[in-house]
């Protein structure tokens, strides 16, 4: 009766912090516009820069500096944090770039698309095997970016670069491993960055062309709190990893994208054509049908699974044999 409370609990625990990553990053095309008259790149900038001081301050709280030297110490995990870094750093200003420009609703599709394009890598680059039904998906989501280009009469090439950025960051972190916790990659994929980005920033207020305190403590702080709001989410995604099964993680990734699509068609009013609606239902529809394999496939791995530990735990072999002597004794 005692192990069961322990066995809910982080199960709990790991959907609440994965709920509150996803709203969280669903809820920020609601802060980015408070940073203006800061650019994209100033913004990223600081997100950079402020980012880093946070992972550093929790770091030291928690006394990680071990892992994090760890990290330094190996020369191909901080190249490929390098190259992950700097594909976040895209990333960002794409997505920051589309809030500003009153293009909400495509970084959203971006986000919606970034599963098909996870899978599209590791037929690409891994060359993995892919099922029937996930090149269905995979045409699917062809015909939605064909789709909502003709009716838009453009490529949606924020959604296309959201989402391919994204999709190469991730298929970097799994490269580099689960050995990397949360906080020190976050402190070492910052740290590469930071030179680049604080050099600028040195400029643009020298050049009186920056936005830092030109406009009084309030945005100062909403500037400098810009990495706070990008430390806490990934911080909360991670404790959700670690106690989430990937079936559950994968359902919650789509919280994000619907609630920057309700931003940007409710609160921010975007335009939504019948041609980016049903772009839209397509990628739904290819979402849906990545959803339902997924899960099957997970069922069926862990069927495997279970059954495999039945037949190789001690006495499996009698256990199996029809129990022709229980019953007669039953009887």
């Amino acid at each position: 009766m005692s192990p069961e409370p322990a066995t809910t609990a982080p199960d709990r625990v790991g959907l609440a912090t994965g709920v509150a990553a996803y709203l969280l990053w669903g809820m920020l095309p609601l802060y980015f516009p408070l940073l203006q008259p800061a650019g994209a790149v100033e913004i990223i900038g600081h997100r950079i820069v402020w980012s880093l001081l946070f992972c550093l301050l929790l770091l030291a709280a928690t006394r990680g500096w071990g892992p994090f030297r760890a990290v330094l110490r190996s020369p191909r995990s901080v190249l490929l944090l390098l190259a992950a870094a700097t594909l976040l750093a895209v990333n960002w200003l794409v997505f920051v770039y589309g809030v500003l420009s009153g293009q909400v609703v495509d970084a959203a599709l971006g986000y919606f698309i970034n599963p098909i394009v996870t899978v599209a890598l590791a037929v690409v680059v891994l060359h993995e095997r892919v099922r029937r039904i996930q090149w269905v998906a995979l045409a699917i989501a062809a015909t939605a970016v064909v789709v909502i280009t003709i009716g838009n009469g453009r490529l949606p090439w924020i959604a296309l670069a959201v989402a391919g950025t994204f999709g190469v960051y991730g298929l970097l972190k799994n490269r580099v491993g689960r050995t990397v916790g949360a906080v020190p990659g976050l402190a070492v994929e910052t740290l590469v960055l930071a030179p680049a980005a604080l050099a600028y920033l040195v400029v643009l207020e020298a050049r009186d062309d920056g936005s830092f305190g030109a406009l009084g403590g309030w945005h100062a702080a909403a500037l400098a709190a810009s990495g706070v709001v990008t430390a806490v989410p990934l911080l909360l995604f991670g404790a959700a990893a670690r106690r989430l099964p990937l079936s559950v993680l994968g359902m919650l990734q789509y919280l994000a994208p619907i609630l920057q699509l309700v931003v940007g068609v409710v609160v921010l009013h975007e335009a939504m054509p019948a041609a980016r609606w049903a772009g839209f239902a397509l990628v739904w529809v290819a979402l849906v049908i990545l959803t339902v394999d997924g899960v099957r496939q997970h069922h069926r791995q862990a069927g495997v699974a279970l059954a495999l530990a039945a037949a190789e735990a001690p006495g499996a072999g009698s256990a199996a044999e029809p129990p022709d002597q229980d019953e007669d004794a039953l009887a």
